[in-house]
């Protein structure tokens, strides 16, 4: 019998992770030793906040990157093909949410690993609820175009296309969100 793949969320700011995080999925995080981060780095930071009961050095915690490589995934499974339970990380809010994890996801599936997704936050969902748009129709359309024209371009049609009542919405990372944001109210 194959373990589950657990999709772990994490804070998606400074605030303590029993802010927003329910005790049930802080304790499942707290009993796994196997995962599969975005960022090493911060997933053993949120670990080590959550009061993981293991020493850092001694949980499996492999690094799948920005973009994971397929040609890995069937390594990176194996230990749930074994029996062995492991969660899916990002660096902040929810895996295969406008982070990387789909893949190993669809892989689980397609593998009869159970995949298991745990409640906490997605700045998506929490922009949505917090902006008194219609969250009956949305499209999430992740990040746009890095390259200004193709931005712009991008911009305009989403705005023409916006006419119809479907709420639209997009992430930026920090470094670039003023720059998209000039752009936006231009």
């Amino acid at each position: 019998m194959s373990g589950i793949l657990y999709l772990l969320p994490c804070p998606i700011s400074d605030a303590p992770a029993e802010t927003v995080l329910p005790d049930a999925v802080l304790g499942i995080a707290r009993r796994l030793s196997y995962f599969l981060a975005e960022n090493a780095k911060s997933t053993r930071a949120f670990l080590k906040s959550i009061g993981h009961p293991t020493p850092l050095r001694e949980l499996d915690i492999v690094e799948i990157g920005h973009q994971p490589a397929r040609e890995m995934i069937n390594g990176w499974l194996a230990p749930l093909l074994d029996g062995r339970d492991g969660a899916l990380v990002s660096e902040a809010g929810c895996p295969a949410i406008a982070d990387p994890g789909a893949s190993i996801v669809a892989a689980a599936h397609e593998r009869a690993v159970p995949v298991r997704p745990l409640v906490g936050p997605s700045s998506l969902l929490l922009a949505l609820m917090a902006s008194g748009l219609n969250g009956q129709q949305f499209r999430f359309l992740g990040y746009l175009p890095v390259a200004a024209t193709e931005r712009t371009r991008r911009l305009q049609a989403l705005e023409r296309e916006s006419r119809a009542g479907e709420t639209q919405g997009f992430i930026e990372t920090p470094y670039r969100s003023s720059a998209m944001f000039d752009v936006t109210l231009a």
